[in-house]
């Protein structure tokens, strides 16, 4: 993460708006940001984790937050904080929160938002996630990013599971940790063994000759099927034979008992016939005449009625339009006069505007009079600021000479710093070769007891080792005869005619061979082998002192030699820094007479910027007044030229009057006329409304009057019509009823009442028709077909249970047939699945065994641990590479077999021991050692390109030499493409670190920002 731009407001001591431009300080690598305590320095970084995380080191949820964190003075709070992510896209993080104005006390939850910047404008993005944007949760970004105040040591100082733990969440070692996911393997894998095992269990009977007896049995059964078919078909055929001819004399049977009830429905049906195509006839001929007599009828009733009703809607709209007639001739007259209406009530517009004309000029002269006398003040009060402003530009001027130039006073102040630093450098080194030379003289003297030559030590003790060796030897050789000889001579004492030699066997001993007691001998040899090994052990004894000895002399030699060789260094800067000297209005050995010359410049500065800025006061209030004074001038030039405008405007106005005269009116009220005016323009309007909507209604009307006129006189010629047409009607009626020798029209209708459904009656008798010939002709063939069979029921029953029987011995040996093949089916797909089961069983059973070796390698996160001390061993190699530079190679950071941190002490012969004992300094070193390495594997795990990193502590534990040495660690880091920002009050480094902030608290104002 890359800081771009922080803007503050009532956040702490920061009251007003506050924008730090983050961009010109990261550009130079390493910045700082100082100010006294209390001045606001470490509310900088915890605003840019507040407004990223909604959290801070100081102060919990419970704690009132917001409250606490909002100024006393401000009634909001606000922090805007923008930057690039390691995918180098560019972000911005708001967090606003407001105090309740009824109770102080209540503020309201903080509102976040997060944009991106996409297409040239900020997008608000749908989540305030900042651990997704930038890849560390909070935990992980204070300890990799911005380190609080009270939080350096923190790392440092965890124990062994806590380091641990945090180790794997920074570093995801959650991924190494895989015994839950071997013991959900595990029991899974049991699960697949219990199941394989209980599936096995069903499948004990499944087997080879369960299946070969099986196919014996079917062979056996098929064949029996195949007899039982043949038998089937032969009594089969016959059964069929017989079937088919009770079939033929039960239809015989039955189509002659139907035949006889069709016989009996014959006479109905030909009645039906006969009445069906009676009124079929009559229908055609009489329905059109009768529907056709209905209609007219109908239709002439409804005539007469609209008629009627027509003629009274003409009688009303005739009265109507008289009426409209009398009033548009009585309202004529008024019509006729309202031009000249108009142009009185246009006459009185235009007095109205003038009279509001005469008001507007007289207001306008009133407010003339009163800015020329604004004018002429503020004239006079830019004269008296110009005095000002020259006695100040004069006091200024003569101030300036006796200022001292600001960069000579910085070069001079920084020559003076870097010889004091030289100087007690110096001092420093030729203590620590004082000190070095010491070391090496007590070591000397540790050596003189040993009575040795450093250069020759080990070859002598190699000589005397050497023939201590070859006199072992010997020793080891004398007594090995001598036990020898010790054992044949117990042997010869053990020895008895008739009992066997245990050497060669032998039953009688004629010659027993004597020995000499060798016991003292091989005691005496013995202890002499005892004194050479006491001496060999002794000699390599001294010989490791002594290398022990030799080898820390050498560290304190080498120690000793650089820093006489840093001492040299300093020495030959000292002389060069001296030369450096160029100014000669100063002493380059009274540095007390240089500090009271820059004071005094000082204060003649301060004086000088006071003088400026109470000028640039002055001058602002000037160009204040200069606004003032042209926008008073404009203001009068514009009332002059509105009662120029107006008075013209009553002219135009008095040229355009008709009827009326403006000297009658001009001295009138505004009121009066007001009323006269809208009286007469809602008369004129009224009159004009009226005309118009009568002349309209006039014109509506006269129209309808025509048009209901010519309805009736149209409804009179229907009738006459409708009449003629009955007429011919009943003439044609009465001419069908002759000629069909009916009496009357109810004869007629008496027929058609019956609604015959004529298609459906002739379909009907066409199909019994059909029916009586079809069983006519039926019966006579059947009679014709068995003219020469005979029926006998008692064979036929006795036929049908030969069938049946038969039918049911196949059907038996059919199932069985299929029974037993559907039984070798199964059996063959069971024998392959347990086939299947058994080989699944097996693995599962090798992967038994396999998860077991993986669940006691797994078990209690030890592969996790391992794997911490993997990178933790990596990080304290990365931080030995700064710490030993910060030390001078005399301290180096490990770990132990616990996992703990441990300092090496080379200046204690490599001894080890616990980090608690290291002073407030050496704490902050190691601790600033692996904080940048801890940041530097977090964000390569980031991926990003170029890594920000924030430190608020430490600077003021260190002395001058042990500062410089850090300054340059984090000068260094440069190199490594990393931006490093400092928070101190050590004046040190404010003199060395190029481009800084500094915070200064106001009490009225509260803390400011300014960039040095």
């Amino acid at each position: 993460m890359i800081p771009i731009q922080l803007t503050l407001e009532g956040l702490y001591s920061y009251q007003e708006r506050q924008k730090i431009d983050f961009e010109s300080l990261t550009e130079a690598g390493l910045f700082g940001i100082f100010g006294s305590v209390g001045s606001g320095k470490s509310s900088i970084l915890e605003a840019i984790s507040f407004a990223l995380y909604g959290e801070t080191e100081r102060l919990n949820s419970r704690d009132k937050r917001a409250y606490n964190m909002m100024n006393l003075k401000s009634n909001k709070s606000l922090i805007e904080f923008d930057f690039i992510n390691y995918e180098n896209k560019k972000f911005r993080a708001k967090r606003e929160f407001k105090r309740n104005s009824k109770n102080f006390e209540d503020v309201k939850t903080p509102e976040v938002t997060f944009y991106e910047w996409k297409n040239d404008s900020w997008i608000p993005l749908e989540h305030s996630s900042a651990e997704r944007i930038i890849g560390l949760s909070y935990a992980n970004f204070k300890r990799t990013i911005i380190i609080p105040q009270g939080q350096f040591k923190e790392f440092l100082e965890l124990g062994a599971t806590e380091r641990t733990n945090m180790m794997k969440e920074i570093f995801s070692l959650h991924r190494f940790d895989l015994q839950k996911n071997v013991s959900d393997l595990n029991t899974k894998n049991k699960s697949e063994l219990d199941q394989l095992e209980g599936q096995l269990k069903g499948f004990e009977e499944v087997n080879e000759d369960q299946i070969s007896a099986q196919k014996e049995h079917l062979k056996l059964e098929q064949q029996k099927f195949e007899e039982i078919k043949i038998q089937f078909k032969t009594i089969e055929e016959k059964y069929q034979q017989l079937k088919n001819l009770k079939t033929d004399f039960e239809s015989l049977k039955q189509k002659k008992f139907d035949f006889e009830q069709l016989s009996l429905q014959k006479t109905e049906v030909d009645e039906l016939e006969i009445k069906t195509e009676l009124f079929d006839k009559v229908f055609r001929i009489f329905t059109p005449i009768i529907a056709e007599k209905n209609k007219l009828e109908k239709e002439i009733s409804e005539q007469l009625k609209n008629k009627e009703n027509q003629f009274k809607i003409l009688q009303e709209t005739e009265a109507r339009f008289e009426h409209i007639k009398s009033k548009l001739a009585a309202i004529l007259p008024k019509f006729e006069a309202l031009e000249q209406s108009k142009i009185q009530e246009n006459d009185l517009s235009l007095i109205l505007k003038m009279l509001e004309y005469s008001d507007d000029i007289k207001t306008l002269k009133v407010r003339t009079e009163k800015g020329s006398e604004k004018v002429k003040e503020v004239e006079a009060t830019q004269k008296l600021i110009q005095k000002r402003i020259s006695e100040l530009s004069e006091k200024t001027e003569a101030l300036k000479p006796k200022k001292i130039d600001s960069n000579t006073l910085i070069h001079v102040g920084n020559w003076f710093l870097e010889h004091k630093n030289l100087a007690e450098s110096a001092k420093n080194q030729t203590g620590k070769i004082e000190e070095a030379q010491i070391k090496i003289e007590k070591l000397n003297a540790e050596l003189i007891p040993f009575a040795v030559d450093p250069e020759t030590y080990k070859e002598d003790f190699k000589q005397k080792s050497d023939a201590l060796e070859t006199e072992a030897k010997k020793l080891s050789e004398r007594r090995s005869q001598l036990e020898v000889q010790q054992k044949l001579a117990h042997f010869a004492g053990e020895l008895h005619d008739g009992e066997s030699c245990p050497l060669c066997g032998a039953l009688e001993h004629p010659n027993i061979v004597e020995f000499d007691d060798v016991n003292a001998e091989l005691t005496e040899i013995k202890k002499q082998i005892e004194q050479t090994e006491i001496q060999k052990n002794t000699y390599q004894k001294q010989v490791s002192e002594i290398e022990k000895i030799l080898d820390r002399k050498k560290i304190f030699e080498d120690q000793q030699k650089a820093e006489q060789e840093n001492l040299n260094l300093i020495k030959i800067k000292t002389e060069t820094h001296r030369k450096n000297f160029i100014w000669t209005d100063f002493n380059a050995d009274n540095e007390a007479d240089f500090e009271q010359k820059r004071q005094q410049s000082l204060e003649i500065e301060k004086q000088i910027e006071e003088l400026t800025q109470q000028i640039s006061g002055q001058q602002k209030t000037l160009e204040k007044e200069r606004e003032h004074l042209e926008k008073y001038k404009k203001a009068l030039e514009e009332f002059t030229l509105d009662e120029a405008k107006k008075e013209e405007q009553i002219r135009t106005s008095e040229a355009n009057l008709k009827i009326l005269k403006w000297s009658d009116y001009k001295e009138k009220e505004t009121a009066e006329i007001v009323d006269t005016y809208k009286k007469l323009a809602q008369s004129n309007l009224e009159t004009e409304q009226n005309y118009q909507q009568l002349v309209k209604d006039e014109k509506e009307i006269s129209p309808k009057v025509a048009e209901q006129t010519t309805i009736v006189s149209q409804l009179k010629t229907r009738i006459s019509e409708l009449e003629k047409e009955i007429s011919e009607n009943k003439n044609i009626l009465t001419k069908s009823l002759v000629e069909n020798n009916f009496i009357d029209v109810k004869a007629v209708q008496n027929i058609l009442v019956q609604e015959i459904n004529v298609q459906q009656v002739r379909n009907t008798i066409q199909q019994f028709r059909i029916q009586f010939e079809t069983l006519k002709n039926g019966i006579a063939d059947l009679e014709t077909k068995l003219k020469d069979f005979s029926f006998d029921e008692e064979q036929f029953a006795e036929a049908e249970n030969q069938f049946k029987t038969a039918e049911s011995n196949l059907k038996l040996a059919n199932d069985s047939v299929v029974k037993i093949s559907s039984e070798i089916d199964r059996l063959e797909k069971e024998f392959k699945k347990k086939e299947n089961l058994l080989l699944d069983l097996a693995k599962v059973q090798k992967r038994r065994e396999n998860l077991a070796i993986m669940q006691n390698l797994f078990n209690g996160a030890g592969f996790v641990r391992y794997i911490s001390s993997i990178y933790l061993r990596q990080l304290c190699d990365h931080a030995n590479v700064r710490f030993h530079r910060m030390t001078r190679n005399q301290l180096s950071l490990q770990l132990n077999e616990n996992n703990d941190f441990e300092i090496i002490d080379y200046l204690n012969e490599g001894r080890s021991r616990s980090v608690k004992t290291l002073s407030g300094g050496q704490a902050f070193q190691v601790s600033l050692s692996l904080a940048l390495a801890l940041a530097e594997s977090v964000q390569t795990n980031a991926q990003s390109e170029k890594n920000f990193f924030f430190i608020d502590e430490g600077f003021g534990t260190q002395d001058v030499e042990s500062v410089n040495i850090v300054f340059e660690t984090l000068m260094n880091l440069q190199k490594e493409n990393r931006i490093v920002g400092i928070i101190s009050h050590v004046e040190e480094l404010k003199e060395k670190i190029p481009v800084s902030l500094h915070i200064t608290k106001d009490e009225e104002r509260g803390s400011l920002i300014e960039v040095v």
